[in-house]
């Protein structure tokens, strides 16, 4: 099987992957809840390159580590996590600051640099994804062509090009149910709440579920 052929099944694979809702997509969907379609992309950006520096450390060997030592494993996960969590916790305690934002007519949320540093640091210590690029990645690559490190970033590429267009629909498809609850200041300030929990949620998900070896 030629690279070409590799590509295309790696893409498959990749989209069956992507389209399963995991911590990236959930995050990206409470973000566009609490806080609308701007900090949403700008967070799908953030997972996006986040998930292009796994990328880049699986070519460089780094993956091999991840993927052999349930400790280095333990201690991504655990971060990430927590990292949710904390997060959560904010978004929830933010939620008189989205009542004002609505009734000034201006957004809510935070500063689009900080908002792409958060997706970022989500998205480089997703578990799912590190697990996936250590383990899945190297076997589609056409070691007898040459370029090894090349074939992997290519790769990684397309699987982030992917995620970056599904990611967005579920931030967009999000944020537009955030409009009709923006109708109310009520209804908003609720849902950000519930955005902020189900972030703490998940990532209690995250830090109960993976490997036990």
């Amino acid at each position: 099987m030629g690279f070409t052929d590799r590509l295309s099944a790696f893409a498959a694979v990749s989209f069956l992957l992507i389209v399963i809702p995991g911590p990236s997509v959930l995050f990206v969907v409470g973000r566009a809840l609490a806080q609308g379609r701007r900090a949403a992309l700008t967070t799908v950006v953030g997972n996006t390159l986040g998930a292009y520096v796994l990328v880049a450390g699986v070519a460089l060997g780094v993956g091999t580590v991840v993927e052999r030592s349930v400790l280095v494993f333990t201690v991504l996960k655990l971060a990430g996590a927590g990292y949710l969590v904390y997060l959560g916790v904010k978004a929830v305690r933010q939620r008189k600051s989205l009542l004002s934002a609505v009734a000034d007519g201006g957004p809510g949320g935070q500063g689009s640099a900080r908002t792409l540093w958060e997706g970022f640091a989500v998205g480089v210590a997703n578990p799912k994804t590190i697990v996936f690029f250590a383990a899945v990645l190297p076997q589609f690559v056409d070691r007898g062509a040459g370029h090894v490190v090349l074939q992997m970033l290519l790769l990684g590429l397309v699987f982030n090009v992917i995620a970056l267009v599904c990611d967005s629909v579920w931030g967009l498809a999000a944020a537009t149910a955030r409009g009709w609850f923006a109708r109310s200041p009520r209804r908003l300030g609720a849902v950000g709440g519930v955005g902020g929990l189900a972030m703490i949620g998940l990532g209690v998900a995250v830090a109960a579920t993976g490997r036990k070896d």
